[in-house]
């Protein structure tokens, strides 16, 4: 049985993002406050088609955890180099998940500052997918950890949901489909938020061919 947090990210994936923010995620001494996340979908035959999630092709042994209940760690390597860190969310069976995009030290500074010896300051630590994976310490070995499970060295604690009034949003960065979709979400009170960078392999936005025309 789904523990009543893992229940609360079996949404639809901007709902879930929406919750995720001011989470924290914990590995080991180190604790991160979350303050930016990206929803993604499904296949074509899910409930929320995205061509610009790993589960669009359907189940592989990649993404398969994603099809999976809502709860559970996603980890991939991005350009090779950065593990990048997603929360499952959505159905058992349903395709959706939510990357971790930046977030706050807020425990084990000292560790993290080890595992991240490029940061020019705390605020840096965890901002940026990688650089989050990277400060948490997280391998391929943690794909697929239950997140809510007590004895879990990976855990994740949903604080009181932030007020709608307190989050930004916007497109999802560096994505070279539905780059215009606002499934991206943010606090942006907080100095560790990362740069919007649209990806030049994007279209052009619809607002902007618009305005040229005219």
């Amino acid at each position: 049985m789904a523990s009543v947090s893992a229940q609360e990210l079996a949404v639809d994936p901007p709902t879930a993002a929406r919750r995720l923010l001011g989470a924290t995620l914990s590995s080991g001494p180190v604790s991160v406050r979350i303050v930016e996340v990206e929803a993604y979908g499904s296949d074509p035959a899910g409930l929320w088609p995205d061509p610009a999630a790993h589960s669009w092709p359907g189940p592989t042994a990649r993404n398969a955890v994603m099809f999976g209940p809502a709860g559970r760690l996603y980890v991939y390597r991005s350009y090779g180099i950065h593990v990048c860190a997603n929360v499952t969310t959505g159905f058992d069976g349903a395709a959706a998940a939510v990357l971790l995009r930046a977030g706050e030290v807020i425990a084990g500074h000292d560790l993290a500052r080890v595992r991240r010896p490029a940061s020019r300051s705390d605020v840096d630590l965890a901002r940026g997918p990688g650089n989050l994976g990277s400060a948490l310490g997280f391998t391929f070995d943690d794909y697929g950890t239950e997140l809510f499970d007590p004895y879990s060295e990976i855990r994740l604690e949903l604080n009181p949901a932030v007020p709608q009034a307190e989050i930004a949003v916007g497109p999802r960065i560096g994505v070279s489909v539905a780059a215009d979709v606002a499934w991206r979400f943010w606090l942006p009170a907080s100095p560790a938020v990362s740069t919007y960078r649209r990806s030049p392999r994007a279209p052009e936005p619809v607002a902007k061919k618009i305005s040229r025309r005219r």
